[in-house]
């Protein structure tokens, strides 16, 4: 196995382009399971909103929204805005509201804002100051509904 992966790394090196799937080739959008995750490092700040079609990592200072599939905020992260995903899991801070279908606010969390969720998982230890309310469609209530999740693409000609 350890010869396998040299040879890999070796291939890297040379800049041979590296297939995770064979589904790049075939025409057919890769499935979640193989997308690209988006990273906000924590030497970042942004000052806007953020949309993914994907999942997306933010461990830098974010002020505006977020809109993921799937949506980490990391423990060094600190977000004053609004977070919207199917899946979204919370290790930093957050000032703003939370719209998800799966919400989990991790140990090490700082929620201040409400929290709308079909299901939440908070973990001893975290931070929570707001309201929880369960809704059937969390997200069809969020000002930024009209954002597209998963494969559906958002259209910006007007």
């Amino acid at each position: 196995m350890g010869n396998l992966y040299a040879a890999q790394l070796q291939e890297v090196r040379r800049g041979a382009k590296w297939r995770f799937s064979s589904a790049e080739n075939s025409g057919v959008p890769p499935s979640r399971s193989e997308r690209t995750i988006s990273i906000l490092g924590p030497d970042l700040t942004v000052e806007g909103d953020l949309i993914s079609t994907g999942e997306l990592r933010v461990d830098g200072d974010m002020q505006g929204d977020i809109r993921g599939v799937r949506v980490v905020i990391g423990e060094t992260a600190r977000v004053t805005g609004g977070v919207v995903a199917e899946d979204v899991v919370i290790l930093g801070h957050v000032m703003g509201s939370v719209r998800g279908l799966r919400v989990s606010l991790q140990s090490a969390s700082h929620v201040e804002g409400d929290v709308y969720h079909q299901a939440l998982v908070m973990e001893q230890g975290a931070f929570f100051e707001g309201t929880s309310r369960r809704a059937d469609n969390p997200l069809a209530d969020s000002p930024a509904a009209e954002v597209p999740l998963g494969n559906e693409m958002p259209n910006f000609s007007g």
